[in-house]
């Protein structure tokens, strides 16, 4: 069998898969949270990772394991794994999550440094915004990670960065940056690629949670990256489309694209380009929306359906969700969201479903400029909790104009960890040939034609009313 971890925003889930693709357990724990948005206590990733282990029964038989997760997060950590109130933990400071956009004044630093944008929300800027501001947290830090490498040190008691394709070292750092900007080298890992050994696991990891000692931990990867493996998204033209708390539009090409409103680098599939767009806000304005008026209570199933009770349009109501900053295409922290076209007769139905419908406008506008920049944009094969959604799965293509594919393993992150896995362990030859063998589609959403007058309208709005920073 093969563990696989992903580490999300607010969810921590795992799998155990047979060699053969097929998932025997999937299993999902809640992270919590901390009283800021932008930090997170550590502690709560490993009472999940804790409950998840419990949670998939026996783990005997786990041969291997990969482990995902999101960011750009920096987490301080400031001792080695222990084990500890039957938990596997470590001393650390609180994490940085991929929400903290703090650092804006060394992003500037940075980018100008590089001569190439580095975002205010990205690894480097952190670590130098705790440098200047958090002095004596930075000078006890032993290393500094980012969340799924903080769960390989727990589990390995190695400190490793991945890098998920070489043309990315920017995204990162480099040691002459890094000794230029006044920073300690030594607190920045070694880097690796994805698939690579990080070591063993320890004796007290395999105590703590039951993984047999000794079995390899592989390098995973961000979670776009095992996103766009676990989606089978190995074809030029298809996209994976990773949806949650953010948006990730990830599309596959021959070539760059060449713009700086776009992140471009090698695809993991060698040798195509991913060109990418991120969207800050998606998943977390409607859980936003449904807060805001009211139901925090209500599932969201009962929140999609309240949605589709408006008409499509939702009455002229157009929404820009840029409720942290926006990331692809404007890329400026200081960007804030906005309602257009209210009016009397906007009503609770039209103001959630204008929302939903604004944060499937941010992806369109993302394709948009793949579009004008010369790519072909095909069909949407979406992962990530809200594609449980058949209402929102519906609204993304009836708003892109293209077909959504749902994967019969919707935790896409965790196939992809597979993938990654039995590559590493020689049962395929390339991850192409893996992705191939084990990855399946479960349902396909296509435009509805009647709306899309309606949609053209409106985007264009969209586009109208978003700031000028591009």
């Amino acid at each position: 069998m093969i563990l696989t971890i992903d580490l999300g925003t607010t969810t921590l889930k795992a799998a155990l898969f047979s060699e053969e693709g097929v998932p025997s357990a999937v299993r999902h724990a809640p992270i919590g949270r901390s009283s800021e948005e932008h930090e997170l206590d550590p502690i709560l990733w490993s009472r999940a990772l804790k409950a998840l282990c419990d949670g998939l029964g026996s783990l005997s038989s786990v041969k291997a394991v990969v482990i995902s997760g999101n960011g750009p997060t920096l987490v301080p950590v400031l001792g080695e794994p222990e084990g500890k109130d039957g938990l596997l933990q470590a001393r650390t400071a609180l994490a940085r999550t991929w929400l903290d956009r703090r650092p804006v004044q060394e992003s500037s630093e940075i980018s100008s440094a590089l001569g190439s944008f580095v975002d205010s929300g990205f690894f480097l800027p952190k670590a130098l915004y705790l440098y200047r501001n958090e002095r004596q947290t930075y000078e006890r830090s032993l290393w500094l990670l980012s969340s799924h490498e903080y769960l390989d040190y727990l589990l390995t008691g190695v400190a490793k960065a991945v890098i998920h394709s070489d043309d990315s070292q920017k995204w990162y750092w480099s040691d002459d940056l890094v000794t230029s900007l006044g920073l300690d080298k030594e607190k920045f890992p070694p880097l690796c690629n994805p698939g690579d050994l990080i070591g063993p696991i320890t004796p007290l990891a395999s105590k703590t949670l039951g993984i047999p000692r000794g079995i390899p931990l592989f390098a995973g990867a961000p979670d776009f990256f095992v996103s766009i493996l676990g989606t089978g998204t190995v074809e030029v033209g298809q996209v994976c489309n990773r949806a949650g708390t953010s948006e990730g539009i990830n599309l596959c090409t021959h070539k760059p694209l060449g713009d700086p409103r776009l992140m471009t680098y090698r695809h993991p599939i060698a040798p195509l380009y991913n060109v990418s767009g991120i969207i800050s806000t998606t998943g977390k304005a409607i859980e936003w929306a449904k807060n805001l008026v009211g139901l925090t209570d209500a599932s969201f199933a009962d929140l999609y359906a309240e949605m589709a009770r408006a008409e499509p349009g939702s009455g002229g109501v157009v929404f820009l969700p840029y409720l942290s900053g926006e990331r692809a295409p404007i890329w400026d922290p200081d960007a804030r969201a906005l309602f257009s076209g209210l009016s009397l007769a906007t009503g609770k139905g039209e103001l959630l479903r204008s929302v939903a419908e604004g944060t499937c406008f941010a992806m369109r506008d993302v394709i948009t400029v793949m579009e004008e920049l010369g790519a072909t944009v095909g069909q949407l094969r979406i992962t990530g909790g809200p594609s449980e959604s058949p209402f929102l799965n519906q609204l993304k293509a009836d708003i892109t104009g293209r077909e959504v594919l749902v994967p019969a393993m919707q935790d896409a992150e965790l196939m992809g960890c597979l993938i990654i896995a039995l590559t590493s362990l020689g049962l395929f030859a390339s991850y192409k040939e893996a992705a191939n063998a084990v990855v399946r589609t479960k349902r396909c959403f296509t435009p509805d034609p009647k709306v899309q007058p309606l949609y053209d309208r409106l985007f264009a709005t969209y586009r109208d009313l978003k700031p000028t920073k591009e």
